[in-house]
């Protein structure tokens, strides 16, 4: 029997976003991008169990694994990164959520240590071909006021996360629940008199000191580590050092411009980065979780021909890596 081309794909998991209230079209859209692996964010993620039960039994009704799933209201939690008198009332919600998704079926979510989540300068200046796309001038961002009443230093941002750590990890552990690690975007020292947790490879070792723990892993984020530039360090060696220690439990693909200080997000054939130079050593490194397209330029035919333009480009790449790895090219 000749092989296809998924034989050329090692362990790569390829993965998509599908929404918490996916429609037929949406599912099917999945299916027919060959997409076997699919990840969610869904609201109040606790109480909505049984959602959740059904949205996984939808996918594999059509052969797609739901591989992982988040709460942006606790991933994303600043009573937890800031720690706010809530701070404990939204990591209980978070346990909640680990022992939810583990009922599912589902072992592993994603968070961030970002209470304003991803800053911008703009969200649609133009790409390629009048594409709208996302664009980050830290020159801009070093302006923003301080916002959230005074300054917050990276070593106390460091003291919340061992909070949040303590509390957190044995209810991963408990569960099987994986928690993988987003840096912050973009990844500059502080914005709005808050530090940022995770901008450098250093960051990473650290929170995974504090952890103590091989259930705390890393979402690997190709565009972040692309627009931190020398502040993360090779990109090519961060891949091959990370996924052989088996802290990679996620990759985003996403291609930018240039490094810090100013970047646009490409289509991953229009940035600075050798995308397939990136795939090679993914598969060299015999990576095993999922892989997604990340932020993509927005297209004039809408957003299922911009998600199918970067799949199409993420699988091509995927599988002439795969063939020359196979063949000792």
């Amino acid at each position: 029997m000749a092989k296809g081309p998924n034989d050329c794909y090692g362990k790569i998991k390829l993965s998509a976003f599908i929404p918490q209230n996916a429609g037929e079209d949406d599912i099917a859209f999945h299916a027919q991008m060959g997409m076997p692996y699919a990840y969610t964010w869904m609201d109040n993620l606790a109480e909505r169990q049984g959602e959740l039960a059904l949205l996984k039994e939808r996918l594999a009704r059509q052969g797609i694994t739901l591989y992982n799933a988040g709460d942006i209201g606790v991933a994303k939690s600043a009573n937890i990164h800031l720690a706010t008198e809530h701070r404990d009332r939204d990591i209980a919600r978070f346990n909640d959520m680990l022992r939810a998704l583990s009922k599912t079926g589902i072992f592993t979510t994603t968070f961030t240590w970002e209470p304003d989540h991803v800053w911008s300068t703009a969200s649609d200046a133009p790409g390629r071909g009048g594409s709208k796309t996302r664009t980050v001038d830290e020159r801009q961002l070093e302006k923003i006021p301080v916002k959230h009443g005074r300054i917050y230093e990276k070593d106390e941002m460091w003291e919340n996360f061992r909070y949040f750590m303590a509390k957190v990890i044995p209810v991963s552990e408990e569960t099987g629940v994986r928690l993988a690690l987003h840096p912050n975007d973009p990844p500059m020292p502080m914005i709005g008199g808050i530090a940022t947790l995770i901008n450098s490879a250093a960051d990473y070792r650290q929170a995974f000191d504090i952890a103590g723990s091989r259930n705390l892993g890393m979402e690997f984020c190709c565009g972040c580590w692309l627009e931190g530039g020398d502040r993360f360090g090779d990109i090519l060696e961060g891949v091959r050092s990370f996924v052989r220690e088996g802290r990679v439990f996620i990759t985003h693909l996403r291609n930018v411009s240039a490094p810090m200080p100013y970047f646009e997000e490409t289509f991953l054939d229009d940035g600075y980065m050798d995308m397939y130079a990136l795939i090679r050593t993914f598969l060299e490194a015999d990576y095993d979780g999922t892989m997604i397209y990340d932020h993509t330029p927005a297209v004039s035919a809408g957003n299922a021909v911009s998600a199918a333009y970067e799949i199409g480009y993420m699988k091509a790449l995927i599988n002439a890596a795969g063939h020359a790895k196979s063949s000792g090219n």
